[in-house]
């Protein structure tokens, strides 16, 4: 049985995908939320929230993540960082997956991937789940009604949780496997219920298609001045920079938390919601993200909360660290009704220096920008992991390894030819520890953070007096209003500067290791960028 708003001549049998139970195509939220409360996926919270647990996967399986080695792709992929599945494995997989699907229900999702109409992408979303239907709704952008009736899928993905992969006949690593055919235009999520997998693919087809089209996919956070979209920033960084929590800035206007496009028309966001962390989430520190958790249709995943009174605990990490809120961009009350903006005016670039290393903030020349992009920094601190019993540097580069297909060089270069031609400052905010490293300092203060973001993104910090830093070689400012003039050199923070000398030629160091990987690939006014 069908059911739902769907283009006739494009439904999942056209596709090859028969002998399902009922379909579901395109249906809004409520119907999504009665579905996933009949079927017992999830709890009703307060506000009409959805609560859900993902099981035993509450993130994302970056090592489960394979792209089909196609000809027409084998010399465009980051092979080394995306593992490559034989085609005739995929196939045996497709039809695997298309066998244990016989009788059961699926829902269907049509959605658009980027908000600009020129440059957006196409997708289907075929979930087994009825609330990741209700999340990639949130996630993707939704046409309106009436283009369901002529949407064309250019790429489908296929989410079913309950097929459990088989290593030696699917040529992957484990019962969870995500297999991106760029070739076929197909997508195969199996054995993982958190939902996190269906966004970030769609990113990664991005981050393959839009090089192609001199358009720059970006994992960052964006936002612009009131009624002046032209005065755009973008935001790079790892989880716990601070990338949601810096954007959302109440005097700005909010295009999106996540992921973005720099085309030759400006800034897009590629998505329609936001994916929230929520542990330690106050109503006091940010009070726009706290609201979602008890608005209509919130998807509110791996939060433990009161069995009675579905009151949610913010401090609770016993299921996850990694528990979130999805939501639709309008329920940020300064959120751009458009998802658009203009070129990047500032480019921001959060790092999380748990050494206590970095100053905080940073002014970077077009080649130190984009040796920050390749090297991706932030770092762990102890108690994060088992056996993290010092800090320990984390480079992921381009800010976002795990969902780029292709060499980190050619996204750095389209960086920094989009930064040159533009005009873009770049900033290197650091908002970890100062005084020390972690366990001896103390966490950068969130004012001291904003007021020098407010500076750089008014233009008062263009005409700051500046210092050269000895170990970086970037440009640090002396003097900033409404913050104190020692927080700006580290090196003044630590009661013994000579350790402080230690950790940062410590640092240096391990950037310099980490960087080696791009030498033979970059230019040599990148490669001498770090030196101090």
């Amino acid at each position: 049985m069908t059911k739902g708003r769907v283009n006739p001549a494009h439904k999942l049998d056209d596709q090859g995908i028969k002998g399902l139970g009922n379909v579901y195509y395109n249906l809004m939220e409520p119907a999504l939320i009665e579905e996933a409360l009949t079927r017992g996926e999830g709890h009703l919270g307060n506000g009409g929230t959805f609560l859900v647990s993902t099981g035993k996967h509450t993130g994302r399986s970056p090592q489960d993540k394979f792209v089909v080695r196609t000809p027409g792709v084998v010399d465009h992929i980051w092979w080394e960082n995306n593992p490559p599945m034989d085609p005739a494995a995929f196939e045996t997989l497709h039809q695997d997956m298309l066998a244990h699907m016989q009788g059961r229900d699926y829902f269907v999702q049509d959605l658009f991937g980027g908000a600009d109409p020129a440059h957006r992408l196409d997708v289907r979303m075929v979930t087994e789940l009825a609330w990741h239907g209700l999340f990639i709704r949130h996630m993707l952008r939704r046409p309106e009604r009436d283009e369901l009736d002529e949407f064309v899928p250019e790429y489908t993905i296929i989410n079913c949780p309950s097929f459990l992969a088989d290593p030696k006949r699917h040529g992957c690593r484990s019962e969870t496997v995500i297999a991106l055919n760029i070739e076929e235009r197909l997508i195969l999520i199996g054995g993982t219920e958190y939902a996190g997998e269906n966004k970030k693919s769609v990113f990664s087809l991005l981050n393959y298609l839009l090089p192609e089209k001199r358009i720059m996919p970006m994992h960052c956070s964006a936002n612009h001045a009131p009624g002046n979209p032209v005065d755009t920033a973008i935001f790079f960084g790892l989880s716990g920079t601070g990338k949601t929590t810096l954007s959302a800035d109440p005097g700005r206007v909010l295009i999106g938390d996540d992921e973005h496009g720099w085309s030759e028309r400006g800034t897009f966001n590629f998505e329609g919601g936001c994916y929230a962390k929520t542990i330690n989430l106050s109503a006091e520190a940010e009070p726009e993200i706290y609201a979602t958790t008890s608005k209509f249709g919130t998807v509110i995943e791996n939060m433990v909360y009161d069995e009675d009174t579905k009151e949610l605990d913010f401090e609770d990490d016993s299921l996850t660290a990694n528990m979130r809120c999805a939501y639709p961009l309008n329920y940020i009350s300064n959120a751009s009704e458009h998802s658009l903006g203009g070129h990047p005016k500032n480019v921001i670039m959060l790092t999380c220096d748990s050494f206590g290393v970095l100053p905080p903030i940073a002014r970077l020349t077009p080649a130190q920008a984009m040796y920050h992009f390749l090297s991706g920094f932030t770092a762990k601190v102890a108690g994060t992991e088992r056996g993290v019993t010092e800090p320990q540097p984390t480079f992921s580069t381009c800010f976002g390894a795990p969902f780029m297909p292709r060499r980190p060089e050619a996204y750095g270069a389209l960086l920094r030819d989009k930064i040159a031609k533009h005009g873009a400052t770049c900033w290197l905010v650091n908002t970890g520890w100062t005084g020390g490293a972690y366990g001896t300092g103390s966490r950068m203060p969130i004012r001291a953070t904003r007021a020098l973001l407010s500076a750089a993104l008014d233009g008062s910090l263009s005409s700051a007096k500046y210092r050269k830093d000895p170990y970086f070689g970037f440009d640090v400012p002396i003097a900033v209003d409404g913050v104190a003039d020692i927080l700006l050199d580290p090196r003044r923070t630590w009661e013994d500067p000579q350790a402080y000398d230690a950790q940062a030629a410590k640092l240096v160091g391990m950037f310099a290791d980490n960087f080696e990987q791009y030498e033979a690939h970059i230019d040599e006014d990148v490669r001498a960028a770090a030196i101090g």
